[in-house]
């Protein structure tokens, strides 16, 4: 299989669980690609501080190149915890991140490198936002005709999960 680059780190939304249909199967995908796979369990913690702690502390043992992958308001968590664990990459499915209950991210904090999936559909998360952050940070962002859950593209965020992985081996352009 090659030798192990890394570890995949998801986080799930608000109501969901380490188990989720995404996080099932996105984990094959990592694997494939040669990464760990960790799911730390937020069931239970309503805020937003102590899931970024939560997931901050999950990731001290972490080898190689650290990749977050964030659902909702796991989107949130993951960016907002960029910084701090010095990420390799982030890849976001319908964050919530311009919520008022969520403490603004601080600007211009995201330094690597990030990809976004958002569905036409989405009625918890407003597409706009999504749009403004890969505005922001010049994001990749791939826009699908599915709602929040995204269930029903499954397979295709799979294929622009495997892409977003493979292109973090490429050398950046820091133009």
């Amino acid at each position: 299989m090659g030798e192990m680059r890394g570890t995949v780190v998801f986080s799930h939304g608000k109501d969901s669980s380490p188990y989720s249909r995404k996080i099932m199967a996105l984990t094959d995908t990592a694997q494939r690609e040669g990464y760990d796979v960790l799911a730390p369990d937020y069931r239970g913690i309503d805020s937003p501080k102590a899931r970024i702690t939560k997931l901050v502390d999950s990731c001290k043992d972490v080898k190689g190149d650290l990749v977050l992958v964030g659902s909702s308001l796991g989107g949130y968590v993951s960016l907002a915890a960029a910084p701090t664990l010095h990420t390799h990459g982030v890849f976001l499915m319908a964050p919530a991140i311009y919520f008022d209950e969520l403490p603004p991210l601080r600007d211009r904090s995201i330094d690597c490198s990030f990809t976004i999936v958002h569905g036409w559909r989405d009625d918890v998360v407003p597409l706009e936002d999504s749009l403004r952050l890969a505005r922001e940070y010049h994001a990749t962002m791939h826009i699908i005709d599915s709602d929040h859950l995204l269930h029903s593209h499954l397979r295709m965020i799979r294929f622009y999960f495997e892409h977003f992985l493979i292109g973090l081996d490429l050398p950046r352009d820091h133009q």
